[in-house]
């Protein structure tokens, strides 16, 4: 088996594992897994430390990706003249700390800034080691990341898929036959233990410089970082980073080769903040899971699947259907080229929709 049909096994298991229990774009990843061949063909500088890989995607933005193999989601480390901004601040503040100390491996240009693209976890939660620095967001992500966060939803689900993962891994330990395969399995639950305990040092940390629609960033060499709130989508309150001179943007999770997880998602007014996306002049889109995007067909292929979604769960809401049987029945197979080859879809996604038909915001 290639290691991307392992990458596909593996994830493709997490995600079924989680998917009732786990706030992640598992679909998303599946997406960007799927894509990455096609997409990491093309030759980029790459500068790899012991914890971090950096690619660069153009004209020293880096796309920095954890080697770990419990963890995804990706910051993007933008090296200027006299300094290094970073979009996104990882899934803990250990892991955090690994990214700071690979930035200096990288440059010794200091870090002046970082920006969350939105308040979820796996991108906000090492924000506490960033604490002396300007920490941008938007207002929704300093109300979200202020509140009760460890009773947050989608917090909730990452403490249980962590624990859901870790007696999945006892599972597959207890059923391995091949020594060596027991071996490889017992490691990565050593692994994926540590990183769970990571999670205990968390201490929720706000931006401290908060937006409303937008604010630009100047910095020589660079010309403008605009940070731009384009509508509600992925979350309340999602924050794009376009490079106008490198003709790039970094989505975080509103933009991927596919869909996104949609439990904070305002489904219906996803499209319309895709379309405001596709305004903007770029070839070159790095998500917060994955790969950099250079097929920018694949915002019109999500469009049109969020779309039809939204329409069929609103087709099944008004008729009296339960969230469950919904959830079961709605047919997006003929989205092939997402792709989407079963009926159904995620009950995290379809309860959304008919919380947002319920309660109107």
């Amino acid at each position: 088996m290639d290691r991307g049909n392992q990458m596909l096994q593996v994830s493709g298991s997490i995600c079924r594992l989680r998917s009732a229990v786990l706030s992640v774009p598992c679909l998303g990843l599946l997406v960007a897994l799927l894509l990455a061949p096609a997409l990491a063909s093309q030759e980029r500088n790459v500068f790899e430390t012991d914890t971090h890989r950096f690619t660069e995607v153009r004209n020293q933005i880096y796309l920095a990706q954890s080697t770990a193999r419990v963890f995804n989601s990706s910051s993007l480390v933008v090296v200027n003249d006299d300094d290094v901004v970073v979009v996104d601040s990882h899934v803990t503040p250990s892991k955090a700390r690994d990214l700071i100390a690979s930035i200096k491996e990288l440059t010794d240009k200091p870090i002046s800034a970082l920006i969350n693209s939105h308040h979820h976890w796996d991108h906000a939660h090492g924000n506490q080691e960033f604490d002396d620095l300007p920490i941008i967001g938007h207002e929704y992500a300093y109300k979200r990341l202020s509140g009760d966060v460890r009773a947050d939803p989608t917090f909730v689900r990452g403490l249980e898929g962590n624990q859901a993962t870790i007696e999945r891994i006892l599972q597959q330990i207890a059923e391995a036959e091949d020594g060596e395969g027991k071996t490889a399995l017992q490691a990565y639950l050593e692994m994926f233990r540590a990183h769970a305990a990571d999670f205990d040092e968390i201490e929720p940390e706000p931006p401290n410089v908060t937006l409303k629609e937008r604010m630009t960033l100047h910095r020589p060499g660079r010309g403008e970082i605009q940070i731009l709130f384009l509508g509600r989508a992925h979350t309340g309150g999602d924050l794009m980073v376009y490079f106008p001179q490198d003709k790039l943007v970094f989505t975080g999770d509103v933009a991927f080769g596919g869909p996104s997880f949609l439990g904070d998602g305002y489904v219906g007014e996803w499209p319309q903040t895709l379309e405001n996306l596709k305004a903007l002049d770029f070839d070159i889109f790095v998500p917060g899971h994955g790969p950099p995007v250079t097929d920018l067909r694949r915002i019109d292929l999500v469009q049109e699947y969020y779309r039809d979604l939204w329409r069929l769960a609103a087709e099944k809401h008004a008729a009296g259907v339960s969230a469950e049987d919904a959830a079961k029945t709605i047919d997006l197979t003929h989205h092939t080229e997402i792709p989407i080859n079963n009926v159904g879809v995620d009950l995290i996604s379809i309860q959304r929709i008919y919380h947002l038909l319920d309660n109107p915001q």
